[in-house]
């Protein structure tokens, strides 16, 4: 992964297990309407926003307690000219133990400065980890952040 994909770390005192079930725990921290499974090798889900973003995520890698990754296999985005920019994007949560803390780095392989929504898009992703996440991992509820 280069340095231009957006990406931010969270760090908390949770145990990587809780993390890690958060973060399948897409319901609990990402807003919007979630249809779908997350839990599982092969699952798809679909995420909704009213009729700003709509995106469909498959679960192509899944190593309990160390590793999240979703292909975004289809998107529209109706805040920007190109709306499937996210489509073939890969959405990366990499789970691990630092002086013990459990460290998450999250990554959206594909969401570069070049592409339209970098912008807008890496500032929700910031608000959805640092904020929702966070609070969902840390306080067991996580945060309503947009609207």
């Amino acid at each position: 992964m280069t340095a231009s994909n957006y990406s931010t770390t969270l760090l908390v005192d949770n145990p990587v297990k809780e993390v890690f079930n958060a973060i399948n725990n897409v319901r609990g921290w990402w807003q919007g309407e979630i249809e779908g499974s997350t839990d599982k090798l092969n699952d798809e889900f679909t995420y909704r926003m009213e009729d700003i973003h709509f995106s469909k995520q498959k679960v192509v890698e899944i190593v309990p307690n160390e590793k999240v990754v979703w292909l975004v296999t289809d998107s529209k985005l109706n805040f920007i000219k190109t709306k499937s920019e996210w489509t073939g994007t890969k959405i990366i949560f990499e789970i691990s133990e630092i002086n013990n803390k459990t460290q998450i780095r999250f990554t959206h392989l594909g969401l570069v400065p070049e592409v339209e929504c970098f912008g807008d898009c890496s500032n929700a992703w910031s608000q959805l980890i640092q904020e929702s996440l966070f609070s969902l991992i840390t306080r067991g509820k996580g945060i309503k952040v947009f609207g």
